[in-house]
């Protein structure tokens, strides 16, 4: 299995587009995007939590019922939430594209991201469909993925390249986050592609098992979004024998499908809203996953430990008190802490207590883009990751007038 370029083009038969249509104001940045396999494909997504849903949500879930989806349409700058024809919106995307493309409406997922509670005009994208279906392309990736972007300051994608049996096979991924971002899937948009043949019902299970794993263990701001999905379309154009049942086919898939995902994580957590660093935060020792992820969760969400990151300061006690807040079924006593980067590691708690440690090293570990938090917990064998990013002055800055 490698890492390869082409994101979610990478897979065979599918192209993708990004055009700006006029829904954002400044006319530099891409605002609606398409992402399209040269056949139907089988579909799975998962969902927000948050009880307040976009529009194109509930257009998508309904339209993927059957396990089938052969198009991608985004706008960013507009969340098409909480308007009175929103679903209306949400439709009209979906027929407007089918009838530009020639595939059925129905197999149209349709995503929205930016401003909550604004209504969204029609016209800007129906008068920009037809560009954006004449400009696919199979090395449209990047147009794609800059076009469903807001607050985020890099494109996100990765692709991998792996076989099943004798078949070479590929999975690639976008994804747009940078605030509003906290676990309890989804919090973030995110578009994977494949070329594997594999079932709608294998499909889901895939991302449902993997999502528990990775993007639920994200974390920027606390703030679970009200319209954003992971959406898997796989084509089969790979030739592989469908993956119908567990096995080992289906474990290779997985594998695939996590390195995508977790990088993808990666890329949204260090691109936080104003963010300076990538942290990420390993425990083991637990008693069972279960608590690991509750610990780990628990001190990437800690604004005071993120707000210490930011300023490179070796704060562990706030780690042990997002430890001891988080519910989690712990012995404090026995609690091991050290800061991780690629300047070294030092260890600056020993069994729920400090130990002597140089400040000078800490900060020169801390002042690192990436940072591991690890947590030995020493009580079993449970083990999770977490991934967010500190908290700085910018984040307020970008959020105080986001709306205006």
């Amino acid at each position: 299995m490698k890492i390869i370029t082409g994101g979610v083009c990478a897979a065979k038969g599918f192209k993708a587009s990004g055009i700006h249509c006029g829904i954002r104001k400044n006319r530099t940045k891409k605002d609606l995007a398409l992402i399209y396999s040269e056949c139907p494909a089988k579909a799975a997504a998962v969902y927000t939590t948050n009880l307040v849903k976009g529009a194109p949500l509930t257009v998508t879930k309904n339209h993927i019922a059957d396990g089938i989806a052969q198009a991608v349409i985004c706008n960013s700058g507009n969340a098409n939430t909480c308007n009175a024809n929103g679903m209306e919106i949400a439709e009209q995307m979906s027929d407007l594209l089918a009838a530009e493309l020639g595939i059925q409406s129905a197999d149209v997922v349709v995503a929205s991201t930016g401003v909550i509670g604004q209504p969204l005009d029609i016209t800007p994208i129906k008068n920009g469909i037809p560009a954006l279906v004449a400009g696919l392309s199979y090395d449209g990736c990047d147009a794609a993925a800059e076009g469903i972007m807001t607050t985020d300051t890099v494109k996100k994608e990765v692709s991998v390249e792996f076989t099943l049996g004798d078949k070479t096979c590929h999975i690639g991924g976008i994804a747009k986050g940078s605030g509003m971002i906290h676990p309890n899937m989804a919090t973030m948009l995110v578009f994977i592609t494949t070329d594997v043949a594999i079932s709608a019902e294998m499909l889901q299970k895939a991302l449902s098992s993997d999502i528990a794993n990775t993007f639920n263990m994200v974390s920027v701001d606390g703030d679970t979004s009200t319209n954003d999905m992971v959406t898997v379309l796989a084509n089969g154009m790979a030739g592989n024998e469908e993956i119908t049942e567990d096995g080992e086919n289906f474990a290779t898939f997985m594998k695939a499908l996590n390195t995508v995902t977790v990088n993808l994580c990666r890329m949204i957590a260090g691109d936080g809203e104003g963010a300076t660093k990538l942290l990420e935060c390993k425990t083991w020792g637990a008693k069972d996953n279960a608590t690991a992820k509750t610990v780990a969760k628990s001190v990437i969400c800690s604004s005071l430990l993120k707000a210490a990151m930011f300023g490179a300061d070796a704060n562990w006690g706030r780690v042990l008190c997002a430890i001891g807040y988080s519910g989690a079924d712990v012995d404090v006593n026995r609690v091991d802490v050290s800061f991780k980067s690629k300047a070294g590691e030092i260890l600056v708690c020993k069994n729920g207590a400090g130990v002597e440690f140089s400040e000078e090293k800490a900060k020169e570990i801390l002042l690192e883009h990436d940072i591991t938090i690890l947590i030995a917990l020493g009580d079993g064998m449970g083990c999770a990751t977490a991934w967010g990013c500190d908290l700085t002055y910018d984040y307020v800055k970008i959020n105080g007038d986001y709306r205006t």
